[in-house]
């Protein structure tokens, strides 16, 4: 699933899409809020997140001219808690609303019930091999009824494992993954993160989940 994000706070903006990748959705970031409608086919997102305080145009604006080219499904997440303000974005054409500020499962939960109202699949938030479950939303790993929180690059790691599992994963393969989501780590410091991985699962009694293919890389 594809997620359009049209969010003039940066920084807001790239810590949603890097939850969403996170997340397994594939994400866009619009950096510029000129002829937003002429770039979403190029785009095709399978959902779009949309601010109401934007730059150029208001986000009522804009899902005005979106719902004259698409039905494509249309979350309104903003920071203004009016409830006129959210009658406005549904009766413009919008299919949720969102205040800031929230938790980020919500907004996984809020993402999921929309696209499953619009018949598409929504994104993944639970991996599962071998009876582990990595919680992508929680930020957290479960084994037999206990569970380790993990911090964004252990999480980004092991959900590269995951999405791998059964083959193995090279040290350039990994490293290149995490730089594609914005998470720069070099090859020592994945080392560091691999160990602490490890020590983690350790402790819910799993020493042997991630193994190593000596000069070919790691594998679950």
């Amino acid at each position: 699933m594809h997620i359009l994000i049209i969010e003039d706070d940066r920084d807001f903006a790239l810590e949603m899409g890097d939850f969403l990748r996170n997340s397994l959705y594939q994400v866009t970031v619009l950096t510029e809020f000129t002829h937003i409608v002429e770039k979403l086919p190029t785009i095709g997102p399978d959902l779009v997140l949309l601010d109401l305080s934007l730059p150029e145009q208001s986000g009522f604006q804009v899902c005005t001219d979106i719902r004259r080219i698409s039905d494509v499904p249309i979350i309104f997440v903003t920071g203004r808690s009016d409830s006129a303000d959210e009658v406005t974005a549904l009766l413009k054409g919008g299919d949720d609303y969102i205040t800031k500020p929230f938790h980020p499962s919500l907004l996984l939960a809020h993402i999921s019930v929309v696209l499953k109202r619009a018949g598409k699949s929504g994104g993944i938030s639970v991996l599962e091999h071998q009876g582990v479950e990595l919680d992508l939303a929680k930020g957290c790993v479960r084994f037999q009824g206990s569970s380790v929180e993990l911090t964004k690059n252990e999480l980004k790691v092991l959900s590269c494992l995951f999405q791998h599992k059964g083959t193995i994963v090279s040290r350039r393969s990994l490293t290149e993954y995490l730089w594609d989501n914005s998470i720069f780590l070099d090859d020592n410091s994945l080392s560091i993160h691999i160990t602490r991985i490890r020590s983690k699962l350790e402790g819910l009694g799993l020493s042997d989940f991630i193994r190593t293919k000596r000069g070919m890389g790691y594998f679950i």
